[in-house]
Parts: structure tokens; sequence; C-alpha cells
């Protein structure tokens, strides 16, 4: 599903570009205006939504099963206000204007925002608990979106950009980010692979955890650290794309079943199958323009939200 998804990412388009000229670019190019199309824009973009796609959806399991809610998303940690105000701020202090560039400010933004809320809810007797990091992660959202909203009332430079950002979009990014954000999301990958057996045994309850020999404070450091790496990168290269995280995980669930040793894995494919194909169908809804894949995604995760909602079975993981 993932590959179809990506090979009709790149075949589909605003223009059209015959299948043939499509292989041709790929692996014969000769310079032509199709060629430019496919690979100057088409392919990054779909490496884009395979990338973020990937990432957000093993974010999205890992904060679900972290915090035990259900309704949770990536964002609950701070991670999506943390690179938004990071990156507005750039613009504001240092009028940063180029993708490449201010991606760098929301990534730092984003690993901030989680190291704050990650201290917040352990700083107390229990430690870091499901609930404290819950509270703790919207505090500091409500915190920084309301700083957001100060700066870019006071820079338009800022609102606009922030705008085109918040929307959420695989187009129009900056290819060379691709291999420098690529290490960060494999290493985060590595860590929520280390911490599907944590998960596990925390499902159980945290005093079965112990009794097993897991150290609970170390898998939820290891499993808020893939979050972040993970949902960091995503944000800060392709916006706040809203409702993928929350998605994904339960769709992952009904193919796989709680075992995150199998769920998180599932849930990285369909996030990159979910993303890739919100953003075609954005593409051929409103030819010749396009849908921003973010409003595409809001669209589907809206009744899936409160149809999610309305399940009290949902509240039960």
């Amino acid at each position: 599903m993932t590959a179809l998804a990506a090979l009709a990412s790149v075949m589909i388009g605003a223009r059209h570009v015959p299948p043939a000229a499509v292989w041709d670019a790929i692996f014969a190019p000769s310079g032509t205006e199709e060629d430019i199309v496919v690979r100057s824009l088409r392919l990054p973009r779909t490496a884009f939504g395979v990338l973020a796609g990937t990432a957000l959806g093993v974010a999205g399991a890992l904060v679900q099963g972290h915090t035990r809610n259900p309704l949770a998303d990536p964002g609950l940690l701070g991670v999506t206000q943390g690179a938004a105000f990071a990156m507005v701020l750039s613009i504001f202090t240092f009028g940063v204007t180029g993708v490449g560039t201010y991606i760098w400010f929301g990534f730092t933004g984003a690993l901030a925002a989680s190291v704050l809320v990650f201290v917040l809810g352990g700083s107390g007797r229990g430690g870091a608990t499901p609930l404290t990091l819950a509270l703790a992660g919207a505090a500091v959202t409500a915190f920084l979106h309301g700083l957001v909203a100060g700066l870019v009332l006071l820079d338009e430079q800022a609102m606009d950009t922030y705008r085109f950002w918040q929307a959420g979009a695989l187009a129009g990014r900056d290819a060379d980010a691709l291999p420098v954000l690529l290490p960060f999301v494999l290493a985060g990958l590595v860590l929520a692979t280390a911490n599907a057996s944590g998960l596990n045994a925390l499902a159980l309850g945290e005093d079965v955890a112990r009794s097993l020999g897991h150290r609970i404070g170390l898998a939820r450091a290891v499993g808020v650290a893939a979050i972040t790496l993970l949902t960091g990168a995503a944000v800060a290269a392709c916006g706040a794309l809203a409702f993928l995280g929350l998605i994904v995980p339960h769709l992952a669930r009904a193919l796989s079943g709680p075992d995150h040793r199998w769920l998180l894995p599932f849930s990285g494919l369909l996030g990159a199958t979910l993303l890739l194909a919100a953003d075609v169908t954005g593409r051929l809804v409103a030819r010749p323009g396009e849908v921003e894949v973010g409003i595409m995604l809001a669209l589907l995760g809206g009744p899936f939200f409160i149809a999610l909602v309305r399940r009290r079975k949902a509240m039960r993981l």
C-alpha cells in the first residue's frame, strides 16, 4: 500500500506527465521540463511524505501508549507548539525567510519543549506518569500558543509564514533538508523499537512492569526522546499535520493488535500511506490547483475524532 501511494504521488500532479515520461525522468533524465517537474518537485515531495508520515505514525503510537490515552497525539507533549514558537521567533528576531533555515529553529524548539514537558512532568514524587506528562504538555502547549499568537500579531512576515506552516504541506519544502533530517528520524525509529517491550509491560500497569524487571523512568525517557525526534523532524519540515498521529495508531491497532512490537511498524507504514494518499487526493479535488495536505487530513480526521470520542470502548487502551 505504501509503495502504491508513493507511486501515485510521483505520477499525479497539477501538471499531467505521461507515465513513460515519469519513467524516463527517474531512470534516464534528459533535462526536459517533465524531468524537472518529476525530479525537482514530485520526488522530494513524496520523500517528505514518507518521512513525515512514518515519523508521525510511530510517534502517535508511542504517545498513546505512554499516556494510555486513545485521544492523544504527538502534539500533546508540546512538540508542535515548541517548533512553531522557535520558528516564529527566528523570523521575528533574525528575519529568517528560507525554509531550509527556519526548519532548524523549529526542530530545536520541538526538542526544547519536549524536554521541558518531561522535566515538569517528572518533578513530583512519583516521577513522570501518564497524567503528569499530559498535564505538563497541555500547560506548555497553551503557554507557547499564547506566545506564538502574540508574535505573529506583531510581525506580518511571521504571520504569513506561520499561517502556511500551520496548515501543513509537503509542497515547497527544501529538498536539501531531507538528508539532514533523515538521521534524526532513523534515531527516533531505533529508540521506538527499543521502547516496544517496555510499552507492552507498561500496558499491564507500572507495578507489573516493575515486577517484570523494567525500569519505568528509563522507559518513559526513551519514549519521550523517540517522540521528540520523530515529531520534531516531521513538524519542522512539513508543518503541523493534524490528526495523523491520532488516527494512524487506531487503524494499525485494528490490523496488528496491541503488541507494540507489531503496532509501531504498522503505524509507520500506515502513516506514510495515509499522508501520501491525502496529498494525492488534495491534488485531484482542485485541479489544476490543489488543497494542502494538512487541510485534507483535517477533513478526514475530524469525523474520525468525533466517532472515536463517541465510542466508550475506545477509552480503554
